[in-house]
């Protein structure tokens, strides 16, 4: 199990008492598996990702990432672990202006201490499977949103992590580039086996992941999506998935 909640409560100070982000909530992401967490606006779901990225310390439960418990683990082993085993995608890319989209990639290589010679080649492997092999050497302007927005999935992948976490990937897209950002999350999910956790209000994009979970007022309900991803193929689209991202997300 790649990334295991259980029993979580959170809560912050709130004028004269605490208010309660999550309330026990429990969730489990097995390796190669995408949930999607919907919710409205301040029902936990940010709270819950900076949870699992053991950005915040709950009041009680536990969190286990990539086989490891954190209750105990002090700042310096928390940051050693994040480095190694989390990924994030942030809902805006805030990728560096003055650097190119391989080097983008690159400085997380440098940040975690992998060797040079090699965090270039697998920069330009990452890119490639997102489909932006041509622009490897393009700065952020010279790039559209959709193609800014893989930069960002793709720095997240650098590491190599065992949990993904992905906050809004699509809020700044139009329908079309979002859902090839949904497919290419869900694809690269499953190719790397990675535990992705995707927070979303856009419920069009529910039909492509594995499992959803709506958070309400700190709490999680589990629902199964009514498409499953294998139904794609079912329903007669068989373009190739990276080549049909490289047309619909530039």
């Amino acid at each position: 199990m790649n990334l295991r909640l259980t029993d979580i409560t959170l809560t912050y100070p709130d004028g004269a008492g605490r208010l309660t982000a999550l309330d026990r909530i429990s969730l489990e992401v097995p390796a190669g598996t995408v949930v999607a967490a919907v919710g409205p606006s301040g029902s936990g779901k940010s709270s819950l990702l900076a949870v699992a990225a053991t950005l915040i310390t709950p009041d009680s439960g536990s969190v286990t990432v990539a086989g490891r418990e954190t209750r105990g683990l002090g700042p310096g082993a928390l940051a050693e672990l994040r480095r190694s085993h989390v990924g994030v995608v942030f809902q805006q890319p805030n990728l560096l202006p003055s650097l190119t989209a391989a080097e983008q990639l690159q400085v997380m290589a440098h940040l975690a201490g992998r060797n040079p010679r090699r965090a270039r080649s697998r920069a330009l492997e990452l890119l490639d499977s997102v489909g932006l092999a041509r622009q490897a050497d393009r700065r952020p302007h010279q790039l559209s949103g959709g193609q800014r927005q893989r930069v960002n999935i793709a720095r997240a992948l650098m590491n190599e992590p065992s949990v993904l976490l992905v906050d809004e990937p699509t809020s700044a897209l139009d329908r079309e580039r979002g859902a090839a950002v949904m497919d290419l999350l869900v694809s690269l999910t499953h190719e790397r086996s990675t535990a992705t956790v995707v927070v979303t209000h856009d419920r069009s994009h529910l039909r492509a992941v594995d499992r959803t979970v709506e958070v309400h007022d700190g709490r999680l309900t589990e629902h199964r999506p009514e498409h499953h991803p294998e139904h794609h193929q079912k329903e007669g689209l068989q373009e190739d998935p990276v080549a049909h991202r490289s047309q619909s997300a530039t």
